[in-house]
């Protein structure tokens, strides 16, 4: 089970004393895990009695919308869309929790304003190599499925809730559930025995998973499923060393009409194949293709996320990005020849030169 060092646990306790203003951070572009944990923490907050806001870079997706409630809209500030108050709200804040990213440049646009602050800054992260000289408490555990269940055993610890999921205060389970459900691919990746306790322990509890499957895997718009039949019939590639990969042009993304969050989970359904060890999408992003890589037991995603895509992550689900103005980012033909290329180095040890 995951273990939570109490002095750490004390320590939040502490500061959580001294905090009338908390405000939580996530990673830019937030995915289920880091909307999901931040509601997840936010609940418990205000619960407490505290006055939290959620401070993003980006918008969340559409996709997402489900999880906060309507009066809770007004909690989470977005940068993307009012810079101002943003960075005003993490200048005034007394105690800062950094919820699934590692490091201050996770949050990109964000990252100056929370350098700056002066605030306790308390993380609570799942990722490898935590710059642990940025906080001055740090929740770091790679062995677990998400942040939302490393949250969830945090808050097991706190003095009121004893253990117990039913004292959770509402809704918080909910959200945690949603985000680790996120994560894993709804347990199809990165479980843990601990996952499968979390998730009993909430159903038990009287969350409604039911809710949560449909929200998340019932209710997409047609464009994604005639995106996903798109790819699948005329852009899916394999290399005969069982690395499937799909590339999303920004082309592509608008004669679809695709919206940010859409293509979540589309770098997972070529591993359904049984020769297919390795799975790679490539989206165009603003500045950048971003680049998820999935893998097959055996297989390091996190290894060739940091050898060929300036990325990492966990060792079978990973990301990274190739930012334009080289010729790899900048020519979608010449992008799908270094995915190629990487994947047959990478999966033989080999250069083309050297066959």
């Amino acid at each position: 089970m995951v273990k939570i060092d109490k002095f750490q646990v004390h320590a939040m306790i502490a500061a959580l004393d001294e905090a009338e203003r908390p405000i939580i951070l996530t990673h830019a572009r937030p995915d289920g895990d880091a909307l999901g944990s931040s509601l997840g923490l936010c609940r418990y907050l205000k619960s407490k009695g505290k006055r939290p806001e959620i401070i993003l870079a980006d918008k969340y997706p559409d996709t997402l919308s489900f999880i906060p409630e309507n009066e809770e809209k007004d909690m989470i500030l977005i940068h993307e869309t009012g810079s101002e108050a943003a960075e005003k709200a993490i200048a005034e804040a007394d105690l800062i929790f950094c919820l699934d990213f590692n490091s201050f440049g996770r949050t990109e646009k964000l990252s100056d304003a929370l350098q700056a602050s002066a605030a306790p800054k308390i993380l609570i992260d799942h990722h490898l190599y935590p710059d642990r000289s940025q906080f001055s408490t740090v929740f770091s555990e790679t062995e677990v499925s998400s942040t939302s269940e490393l949250l969830y055993y945090i808050l097991l610890k706190m003095p009121e809730i004893e253990g117990d999921a039913r004292r959770l205060p509402p809704g918080v389970g909910k959200a945690l559930l949603t985000g680790m459900t996120t994560d894993t691919n709804n347990f199809s990746n990165s479980t843990f025995p601990s996952t499968f306790a979390m998730a009993s322990e909430l159903l038990a509890a009287g969350v409604d998973r039911d809710g949560i499957i449909a929200n998340l895997y019932s209710r997409y718009r047609e464009n994604r499923i005639r995106l996903l039949g798109h790819l699948l019939d005329s852009n899916l590639k394999i290399t005969g060393d069982g690395v499937a990969y799909m590339i999303i042009d920004k082309g592509t993304a608008e004669k679809f009409g695709i919206r940010e969050g859409e293509t979540e989970g589309f770098v997972n359904i070529p591993l359904g194949i049984d020769r297919v060890r390795m799975s790679v999408l490539a989206k165009e992003d603003e500045d950048r293709f971003r680049i998820s890589i999935r893998s097959k037991t055996g297989i390091s995603a996190n290894r060739f996320a940091s050898t060929y895509f300036n990325g990492g992550g966990h060792e079978n689900a990973s990301g990274g990005k190739l930012i334009f103005g080289t010729d790899i980012a900048n020519d979608t033909a010449v992008l799908e020849k270094y995915i190629g290329d990487s994947a047959k180095e990478f999966m033989t040890g080999q250069k083309d030169d050297e066959k």
